[in-house]
């Protein structure tokens, strides 16, 4: 099982804040992530849309993509920061 952690708009959107999954074999990169998880419903694809916006950590530290996930316990997703 893989921890998914939502922050900001992309957890609004989803409507829940993390959830336990058991990632499919050939998700290996973010982007096959993505595409998975769009493909779950419509809040979903409400909140994943633009996807090239998405960051994601996984086991918290920041991955790019097109990088290998592995075997993380925790991936998080969220929108772009803007400090201050």
């Amino acid at each position: 099982m893989t921890k998914l952690v939502y922050f900001a708009w992309v957890r609004e959107r989803i409507g829940t804040a993390e959830e336990e999954v058991d990632l499919p074999d050939d998700i290996r990169t973010g982007a096959e992530l993505l595409a998975w998880l769009k493909a779950r419903g419509e809040n979903y694809e409400a909140a994943l849309q633009f996807d090239n916006a998405i960051r994601i950590a996984v086991d918290q530290e920041h991955v790019e993509h097109d990088e290998a996930l592995g075997k993380p316990r925790e991936i998080a997703l969220f929108p772009p920061m803007t400090g201050g």
